[in-house]
């Protein structure tokens, strides 16, 4: 199949998986797209399920659905320029070899993968067909993101010290009821708990804000019912960069759903609660001692709408297909953010080994097999 050469062209994709990211987020944005920009075409869908195949049918006009991939992408390749792997990730790695050397791009939900060698399977196997491989990293387009993003730009608040992110939620995101609703409570199916699920948006951001690569990490995992599920509710890592710390604390236990985010520089500092940022720069010094009122500030509050109650994040979606239609057209087969997806694999990998190992420092190193 040739390469994407122009912008004008339409590209055909496929879903793999049906579930709750897909329905709620991954197809209505295709949808709106092909409505408004009409440079992409969802045209085959397949899973597991036989009942949420019946809904795909009902929800996507002449869409055609599949049981499982492989039968997809046989009898639909040919005609296919991607496919969207939106399954738990103990399938990803799978199916993203397979479409990779039917030669076709992958767009992939994050984890990329639940193993570090997978991973760098995956990043080789892009690279030998010469297809693009490109994680849905979709916390970058949320507005907010993009609002600290271009402080941090600036220079406004100076060289990142650290950061912190915490994200909070009352319940593990559960699935569909039409297939194994608290699959993400399984190692077999999730490849682990919040860590797995959350762990690549948080460490993502810090590599992002912090500018630059962990160097190490501590982390601390709990699993409060360990009798009915074996994957992690609660985690915390410290990540050691070389120009400073970052720490990040994850949970299905909390009593909301809240992200609350801080980025420290050497002359100013963001708060984000949710919506809300709060932009702190120092405006002059009068003396010493910083304690005793030698620094004056000045406050700046904004209220950015990025819709974090909305767990299919539908709103960011078409940002982050516009990076991946990019990707193709510039024939970016292993891009930065699929090296960062490696990374954050690699990192997961790290954290539960140091939490295993009675939080114990794990070196990391920028190893990508490449």
């Amino acid at each position: 199949m040739d390469h994407i050469k122009s912008s004008e062209r339409l590209l055909r994709g496929a879903v793999i998986g049906y579930g709750f990211i897909a329905s709620r987020g991954h197809i209505p944005a295709y949808v709106q797209r092909a409505q408004l920009q009409k440079d992409v075409s969802i045209v085959a869908i397949a899973d597991i399920c036989e009942a949420r195949r019946r809904i795909a049918s009902d929800a996507v006009p002449g869409v055609r659905v599949y049981e499982n991939y492989r039968e997809l992408i046989e009898k639909e390749g040919h005609q296919l320029d991607f496919i969207d792997i939106a399954t738990p990730p103990c399938d990803h790695a799978e199916i993203a070899q397979f479409a990779l050397k039917s030669g076709l791009h992958v767009l992939c939900e994050k984890p990329l993968t639940t193993s570090v060698e997978d991973a760098k399977k995956l990043l080789q196997a892009a690279t030998e067909s010469k297809r693009v491989l490109f994680p849905c990293h979709n916390y970058k387009h949320a507005p907010v993101v993009r609002a600290i993003r271009e402080i941090i730009q600036s220079g406004k608040i100076g060289k990142v010290r650290s950061v912190t992110l915490n994200t909070y939620r009352n319940t593990h995101a559960k699935g569909v009821p039409e297939w194994n609703t608290h699959w993400r409570r399984f190692q077999k199916y999730s490849g682990g708990g919040i860590a797995m699920d959350h762990g690549s948006h948080s460490f993502y951001l810090t590599f992002e804000w912090m500018g630059s690569y962990p160097t190490a990490v501590t982390a601390k995992m709990t699993t409060l019912d360990s009798q009915k599920y074996d994957t992690e509710d609660g985690f915390s890592a410290t990540l050691t960069f070389p120009n400073g710390v970052a720490q990040a604390y994850l949970t299905w236990t909390a009593g909301t759903r809240k992200v609350i985010y801080t980025v420290q520089g050497e002359k100013g500092a963001i708060t984000v609660d949710d919506d809300e940022l709060q932009l702190a720069l120092m405006q002059s010094t009068d003396g010493p001692d910083v304690a005793q009122g030698a620094v004056s500030w000045k406050i700046e509050k904004t209220s950015i709408a990025s819709h974090w109650m909305d767990a299919s994040h539908v709103s960011w979606f078409n940002s982050l297909f516009d990076q991946f239609k990019t990707a193709i057209q510039q024939n970016q087969y292993v891009s930065q953010e699929t090296k960062e997806a490696f990374l954050c694999t690699q990192l997961i990998s790290s954290a539960y080994r140091s939490a295993r190992e009675k939080c114990q420092e794990i070196p990391l190193s920028v190893d990508l097999p490449l």
